[in-house]
């Protein structure tokens, strides 16, 4: 985790800086032994357009109080740009004791110098402007720093509040840029965000597009199959499925055949057009329909009685026996008649 906290500065022409809340003092001529130093409400927002978020003020009071030291007060934050170069830095009050008010309100009991007291009840300075770090990836704010008698207000507060253009500080916060339309609905982000909005969106835009590459190169096999798994599976059930085909195939033609002969044997069809009807019986309800219309049919092949017999010798005896009937003045059938007479 990044633990780089920014110092804030602000001010209404500034470009880059630590920021810093402006608040007016009162005008009745007086040093006010209160002042506001950051604004009630969770996102603070200053006159340039930047934004921080105050979502823990408890631990600003707490942070302040396991500190044990005063925060200094100094004339246009010469603590925060000059000090660190080894240039004076000379305090105008002391901020002694931090309170929460209207909420979440912070507040500060100041001990002025006799200085700063005479330059404020003069009107010289109008504006106090708190310094706070925070952190860059939130932008919440983590501690105050100090704060600076100031007349270029750019936060909204009943204390005082500035910015800074010294840009030698080494680690000064560029003011935000506000986003095009265009760009923020491309990355479908709010209308108030910040150009660090846009990078954390474009971060994870891609490292899904990695994700997404990475699928697709080594996709989970829980979800998918290798291509030779997959071609290998597709085989054997197709292969099952032929066999399963050629089974039912024989299956019916067995079926057909049966009832094919039966009904031969019966007289419904004739040899002529058995062909005929086992083509009808592989038609899809085919043999269901033949076994209806055998069912339903007459006898057209009835026996014909000469099953046994020999034709020729049946010819043979036809004729002689008209002979005979005729030598005797018989028909045929009288002869036949005797002949069964005496056969009995």
């Amino acid at each position: 985790m990044d633990h780089t906290l920014l110092t804030a500065l602000n001010q209404a022409d500034a470009t880059a800086g630590r920021i810093a809340l402006n608040a007016e003092l009162p005008t009745d001529g007086g040093a006010p032994e209160w002042v506001e130093l950051i604004p009630a409400g969770r996102d603070v927002v200053g006159r340039d357009g930047r934004r921080w978020v105050k979502d823990q003020p408890e631990r600003l009071v707490a942070t302040f109080n396991a500190s044990g030291a005063a925060l200094p007060i100094d004339w246009e934050h010469a603590s925060e740009h000059k000090a660190p170069k080894g240039e004076p830095a000379p305090a105008a009050g002391w901020i002694e004791e931090l309170e929460l008010r209207d909420g979440d309100a912070l507040w500060g009991r100041v001990e002025w110098t006799e200085a700063a007291r005479n330059q404020i009840e003069r009107k010289h300075y109008r504006y106090l402007s708190p310094v706070f770090l925070f952190e860059p990836a939130t932008r919440r704010i983590a501690t105050l720093s100090s704060a600076g008698l100031t007349n270029r207000p750019n936060l909204f507060l009943t204390a005082l509040n500035q910015g800074l253009n010294d840009l030698s500080h080494p680690q000064k916060e560029a003011a935000t840029m506000v986003l095009p339309e265009a760009i923020r609905k491309a990355l479908r982000l709010a209308d108030d965000a910040t150009e660090s909005d846009a990078v954390s969106a474009i971060n994870s835009m891609q490292g899904s597009l990695q994700t997404a590459r990475n699928q697709a190169e080594q996709p989970p096999l829980e979800k998918f199959v290798p291509r030779a798994d997959h071609d290998a599976a597709l085989s054997r059930a197709t292969n099952a499925e032929q066999q399963l085909q050629q089974h039912l195939q024989q299956a019916q033609e067995r079926e057909i055949e049966t009832a094919i002969n039966q009904a031969l044997e019966a007289g419904k069809i004739t040899p002529a057009t058995a062909e005929y009807h086992k083509a009808a019986c592989r038609q899809d309800g085919g043999l269901d329909a033949f076994k209806q219309y055998v069912a339903a049919a007459p006898v057209v092949a009835a026996d014909s009685g000469l099953d046994g017999k020999q034709p020729d010798q049946e010819k043979a005896l036809n004729s002689e026996t008209s002979q005979v009937a005729a030598m005797f003045g018989n028909s045929a059938d009288d002869i036949r008649e005797y002949s069964q007479a005496g056969g009995n």
